[in-house]
């Protein structure tokens, strides 16, 4: 009978290190951004040997839950516009092209809405805004504070889906005072809008459905909120912009300070 043999484990160290990564990060990192922070850190491995290193230490993203999407589709209550933005969503420089639409949080306090701006450029939120009302006031208050981020010769396309607070006198007017362009989704036509989709998916698989928020109050939950998209501007790695956040890599291109 041959005694058995206990080999070294050659990859004991990035175990720990993949553990670390994971933790660091809200366990919120499938194996592709792992691999890609571990680039970020020189370390160079194959995506193959994080996805098994995971595996076998039960790294898992908890997956997601279906939930019915918020909709403030009010009927055509003013013209629509042209859709300018016709599913070519990617834009060559910032605040070229930006999306906005709202999304519905449902906790056992009660309901909480966000209505963000997303930049096409590198998916970066210039602003947002949250409620606990998803009234004209979420959108237009977000907006004012998205316009007072533009430069002076900056004039955005925005694009929109068909909800009823994109076609009310206050939205309308904020658009026309900073000469900014309106563009429109069909009704139904979710893919025009698909970066504050992917936003909103994303969101809520690593931040919302994670949890059991019982016991949360809409104070904690919204805090909780806002530090989640600090984070996914300042941190989260995107794997299109070579495993980066948003706001690195403007930085990489002189963008901001």
């Amino acid at each position: 009978m041959h005694k058995q043999t206990s080999f070294p484990d050659k990859y004991e160290a990035l175990r720990y290190h993949i553990q670390a990564l994971f933790a660091k990060n809200s366990e919120r990192y499938g194996y592709r951004r792992i691999h890609g922070g571990l680039a970020r850190e020189c370390i160079h491995i194959s995506e193959k040997i994080v996805r098994k290193i995971m595996s076998e230490c039960g790294l898992i993203v908890k997956s997601k839950r279906k939930n019915k999407k918020y909709n403030s589709y009010k009927g055509e209550i003013t013209p629509a516009v042209p859709n300018v933005i016709a599913r070519a969503i990617h834009a060559g420089a910032p605040n070229r092209k930006w999306l906005t639409d709202i999304t519905e949080f449902a906790i056992p306090a009660g309901k909480v809405y966000l209505s963000p701006i997303v930049d096409c450029f590198d998916g970066m939120l210039p602003t947002w805004k949250i409620s606990t009302v998803p009234d004209a006031n979420l959108v237009n208050s977000m907006l004012d504070d998205a316009i007072s981020t533009l430069k002076e010769k900056e004039k955005p396309f925005v694009h929109t889906d068909r909800g009823c607070h994109y076609r009310l006198p206050g939205w309308l007017s904020r658009m026309e005072n900073a000469s900014l362009q309106r563009s429109m989704s069909k009704k139904g036509c979710s893919p025009d809008n698909s970066a504050c989709e992917g936003l909103f998916g994303r969101l809520k698989n690593e931040m919302f459905y994670t949890r059991d928020w019982s016991g949360i109050s809409i104070h904690q939950f919204i805090k909780i909120l806002n530090t989640y998209l600090i984070w996914y501007n300042e941190t989260r790695i995107q794997i299109s912009l070579g495993n980066m956040s948003s706001l690195e890599y403007r930085r990489s291109l002189g963008l901001v300070a």
